[in-house]
């Protein structure tokens, strides 16, 4: 044995363990009755990995409070299974033993014992795992650099479409080519670090709603109720898993101070979307009218039923289902999420809307233009299809 191990392999690794925790080295071997010779020469042989500062001066592996890698079953390996590593060592055990123990491929823990023991052939749990973070955090190549895919992609974004969106388009339209696909985690790397790539620089305007705050869940309704309807209960279930289209869930976009209004209405198969222009004012009348002239359009059989949210501008409910031959339903008080596909779009629209802007100043052709944009834009939940061309099949399969 090495003049430099004058203690058992416990009390060396009783020492990295308090090291790999964020302690400083050399102190911490004086309180242990260590030699900081001994410790030192510990160190280095045992793969003399980087010791970082941390708070007052004092140095360990890593700063503390870090966690290091997270891990677990069909992930990386977390610190606790290379502990059952080190363990298993120890007894003696084969690494076909462990990864049976641990219910990992062989392979695993043979790669692991060889990339991360130490160089003096211990296998020591916390430096194991903490050498693995290190080689994590190596530098990555970034390949968002090609003009033309920025050019494409930040037309998208102008459009109002999400990285996650973008990404999977171009995973579809180009899966034999990963030269022109990109990760939506690529794209806010490149949004929010800088030198990261060539997206323009005021793109991330484009990610959100541009809320300062969340607004809370109990936050008050200030539109006014009423009673005497047909609550979503009543409706039938064959409405619920989509398969049958024509029914349609709606709801109002509020402008500043709710003084202005656009109705929106989507229908749940396919995800089309209609808006309603309200210039004057959202009362039940211009409601019920706006309402009725945009889905008089469509055939009988995409006008099935319609859930809407329980606010006074549906008072003039009756007339609307008489006009349409199609029942109304309503949601139960304080439950938007019972007309999910609507609040998800109304989401995607005030990317257009913004909350606390005067919504009057939008005319119907904007109207129709901010439509057509969104009823154009491939959608993951309908294999990134369009909800223009779900619709056009249905009409043209009833035609």
């Amino acid at each position: 044995m090495p003049s430099g191990y004058p203690h058992p392999r416990s009390t060396r690794r009783e020492l990295f363990d308090r090291v790999c925790q964020g302690e400083p080295l050399i102190p911490t071997a004086r309180q242990m009755g260590v030699s900081t010779t001994a410790a030192s020469m510990w160190w280095r042989e045992a793969g003399a990995m980087t010791i970082q500062i941390g708070g007052r001066g004092q140095r360990g592996l890593l700063e503390p409070g870090n966690k290091m890698l997270p891990g677990g079953r069909g992930h990386r390996l977390s610190v606790e299974e290379r502990v059952e590593i080190m363990r298993g060592r120890d007894a003696g055990l084969s690494a076909a033993k462990i990864a049976e123990k641990l219910g990992r491929d062989r392979t695993t823990i043979y790669r692991e014992i060889r990339r991360n023991r130490n160089d003096d052939g211990d296998y020591h749990a916390l430096m194991a795992h903490a050498r693995a973070a290190q080689k994590a955090k190596r530098p990555k190549a970034f390949k968002l650099e090609d003009r033309a895919l920025c050019r494409a992609i930040e037309g998208w974004m102008d459009d109002g479409w999400s990285p996650k969106l973008i990404a999977e388009v171009l995973a579809r339209d180009h899966g034999d080519d990963r030269l022109a696909r990109v990760s939506h985690e690529t794209i806010y790397q490149c949004l929010y670090v800088q030198g990261r790539g060539q997206l323009r620089a005021d793109l991330n305007k484009c990610l959100s709603t541009k809320r300062t705050a969340r607004k809370p869940r109990d936050h008050s309704e200030r539109r006014g109720k009423f009673s005497d309807v047909i609550t979503i209960s009543q409706r039938p279930a064959v409405v619920e898993d989509r398969a049958v289209p024509g029914h349609w869930e709606g709801d109002l976009i509020l402008g500043s101070r709710g003084t202005s209004a656009i109705g929106t209405l989507v229908e749940r198969s396919t995800r089309f979307t209609i808006l309603l222009h309200l210039p004057a004012d959202h009362t039940a009348d211009s409601v019920a009218t706006a309402m009725i002239e945009a889905m008089n359009d469509l055939p009988a059989h995409l006008r099935r039923s319609l859930t809407w949210d329980r606010g006074s501008e549906m008072a003039g409910w009756q007339d609307i289902s008489l006009q349409l031959q199609a029942p109304v339903y309503f949601c139960d008080p304080h439950s938007p999420w019972q007309r999910g596909s609507n609040e998800n779009t109304n989401r995607l629209l005030r990317f257009w809307f913004e909350k606390g802007t005067d919504l009057s100043g939008h005319t119907k052709a904007d109207l129709k233009r901010i439509q057509d944009k969104l009823n154009s834009r491939p959608r993951p939940t309908l294999d990134l299809d369009t909800p223009a061309q779900r619709l056009a099949t249905l009409i043209s399969q009833a035609a």
